[in-house]
C-alpha cells in the first residue's frame, strides 16, 4: 500500500508547481522532499514528476496518482475532522476559495450572514482564479470552491466532486452615457466600429467576446486589454470604449456614467458554480444555501439564479429558457441562452 504522506508530497508539488514551493508548504527542505518523491516513484515503479528549471510537471502516471491521491487525502481529512468533532477536540471549520469578482459581489453578505447563523464555525478564504481549485477541494485543503464558466470555455472535469450552479450572470454591453447606442437595442454588428475594453487573448471574457463575434460574423477592435471589470467600467465611464460586463458587477458599481444593454440575437452569461466533495463537512450545505439567496439578490431579480438543488432544473427568472441545474458531471461548453425576451434586462444605467 502506498504511503499517504508520500502521496501528499506529490499532491503538494502539483498544487504548488515546484518542489521548492511544495517543500516550503510542508516545512521540508527541497532535498528532503525530493527524497520522499523518489521513494514514492520507487513504490509505483515509474516516474511521476519531470523536474525542470522552471518547475515540476507531472507525468501521465503522476496525473493519475494525483487524482486518486487528492480524493484519498480528502477522505482522510474528513475522517479526522469527524473523529475530533465527536471527541470535542476541535471547532468546526470551513475553508472557502473564490474568484475575485465573487469576493466583491457575493461573499461579503454571505459570510456575514453565515457568521451570525453559525458563530461556532471558523471561516477562512483564499483567492482562487478558475480553472484552479478543484484539486484543493478533492484533497480537503478547501471545503468549498466558487468558480465560473464563460461562454466558449468548457468546465474542467469535476473529478468526482459535486458541482452545482448557483447563478447565471448575464453579460451586458456597457457604453458611456450619451453614447449613440445608449437608448437602442444593439447587436454586435452595431458595435463593430467601437473600441472595446476586454481581457487579453486567452482570458475568459475575451474568449466569450471573440466567440460571439465569430458567430455573428463581425470583427471587433479590442483596443484596451484588462481583465479587471473595475478598470473596464472606469474606462467606459471616461468615454474611451465599450465593454461586456456581468450584470452582478454592474449592480454593485456605484460610480455611474454608463448605460448597459443586452445584446440582440444572443444571450451571453457567465455561470457561477459551487464545488465541494460529495460528502461535505456539515457547514458547507448551509453556506451554499446562503450563496444562492445572495446570488439571486445580486441581480435584483433580473437574472437567472439557479433555483434547483444538485441535479435539478434551474428556474429561469428572466434570461430566457431554463437551463440544467447543478449536477455532478462534466457540463459542456454552454453559457449563452436562448428563449424569450429577458425580463428586466433593458437599459440599466448608473
Amino acid at each position: 500500500m502506498l504511503d499517504a504522506n508520500r502521496v501528499r508530497v506529490l499532491v503538494e508539488i502539483a498544487h504548488a508547481g515546484s518542489i521548492a514551493a511544495a517543500a516550503e508548504r510542508l516545512s521540508f527542505t527541497p532535498p528532503a522532499l525530493s527524497q520522499q518523491l523518489t521513494k514514492l516513484e520507487r513504490e509505483v515503479g515509474c516516474t511521476l514528476v519531470e523536474r525542470g528549471r522552471t518547475g515540476a510537471t507531472l507525468t501521465e502516471a503522476g496525473r493519475v496518482l494525483l487524482e486518486h491521491g487528492e480524493r484519498v487525502l480528502g477522505e482522510l481529512r474528513d475522517a479526522e475532522a469527524a473523529v475530533r468533532a465527536v471527541a470535542g477536540e476541535s471547532p468546526e471549520r470551513l475553508s472557502l476559495g473564490a474568484f475575485a469578482s465573487a469576493g466583491k459581489v457575493l461573499l461579503p453578505a454571505t459570510l456575514a450572514a453565515f457568521g451570525r447563523q453559525h458563530p461556532q464555525v471558523r471561516l477562512s478564504l483564499s483567492d482562487i482564479e478558475p480553472p484552479g481549485g478543484y484539486g484543493l477541494v478533492a484533497s480537503g485543503d478547501l471545503d468549498l470552491l466558487l468558480t465560473h464558466r464563460y461562454p466558449g470555455v468548457p468546465l474542467p472535469r469535476s473529478g468526482g466532486l459535486h458541482r452545482e450552479r448557483v447563478l447565471v450572470d448575464p453579460l451586458l454591453v456597457v457604453v458611456p452615457e450619451g453614447h449613440a447606442l445608449a437608448d437602442r437595442d444593439v447587436a454586435l454588428a452595431d458595435l463593430a466600429g467601437e473600441e472595446w475594453i476586454c481581457g487579453a487573448p486567452g482570458i475568459y471574457n475575451r474568449i466569450s467576446l471573440d466567440t460571439a463575434a465569430a458567430a455573428a460574423g463581425v470583427s471587433l477592435n479590442v483596443a484596451y486589454e484588462t481583465r479587471d471589470y473595475e478598470v473596464a467600467l472606469a474606462l467606459v465611464e471616461a468615454g474611451v470604449g465599450v465593454a461586456l460586463v456581468p450584470l452582478s458587477i454592474l449592480r454593485s458599481d456605484r460610480r455611474g456614467g454608463w448605460v448597459s444593454r443586452p445584446l440582440r440575437g444572443t444571450r451571453l452569461a457567465r455561470e457561477i458554480y459551487a464545488v465541494h466533495r460529495r460528502r461535505p463537512p456539515e457547514p458547507v450545505p448551509a453556506m451554499v444555501e446562503l450563496l444562492r439567496g445572495v446570488a439571486s439578490r445580486a441581480l435584483g431579480g433580473a437574472g437567472d439564479a439557479a433555483g434547483a438543488r444538485g441535479g435539478g432544473e434551474a428556474a429561469g427568472t428572466g434570461t430566457g429558457g431554463s437551463r440544467p441545474g447543478g449536477g455532478t458531471g462534466d457540463e459542456g461548453t454552454g453559457g449563452s441562452h436562448s428563449g424569450g425576451e429577458p425580463g428586466g434586462l433593458g437599459a440599466f444605467q448608473r
